[in-house]
């Protein structure tokens, strides 16, 4: 189920999302009804949001994914990758990190905190965070470029 790093060459959401709600919590409020189906369906659900330019409902739906299986990679990069197109950096830099606390040679994850923490003005944290993506996967040219314009942005400062 996870996404690969291949996902986000060329994909333009993550920089023309729509303004999303403030950071939410990553647990399921007491209150909160789970949507109808299972995991695997609030899964599939919360990726067609995402894909369809919804990232603020896929994360209310992926956030009860994650509550239910706060272990699994898959839901919880679906949960960060939606996070950021709904600008929810921080949370975003969460689960991110969470990815790379359990696995650092996830370089997926990698890059997502590093993006995630160029958006927060983060650009000591977010340059060391794209280099390891660009040093595991020096294949894939937007991380380079991602790690390029976040080293000039730093230097400007």
């Amino acid at each position: 189920m996870a996404q690969g790093a291949d996902d986000w060459q060329g994909t333009p959401e993550w920089d023309e999302a729509p303004s999303g709600a403030p950071p939410r919590e990553h647990t399921r409020p007491e209150s909160a009804r789970p949507p109808a189906g299972d995991v695997y369906d609030w899964y599939r659900r919360g990726m067609q949001l995402l894909s369809g330019g919804d990232p603020a409902a896929a994360v209310h739906v992926l956030e009860h994914a994650v509550a239910a299986e706060p272990e699994s990679r898959s839901l919880r990069e679906a949960l960060a990758r939606a996070q950021y197109d709904a600008r929810q950096y921080p949370a975003a830099r969460e689960n991110f990190a969470r990815l790379v606390g359990s696995d650092p040679a996830d370089d997926y994850a990698q890059f997502g905190w590093g993006l995630s923490a160029r958006k927060l003005g983060e650009l000591q944290e977010a340059v060391e965070h794209l280099a390891l993506a660009a040093a595991m996967r020096p294949d894939l040219g937007h991380y380079g470029r991602e790690l390029r314009g976040a080293r000039a942005e730093r230097a400007r400062r």
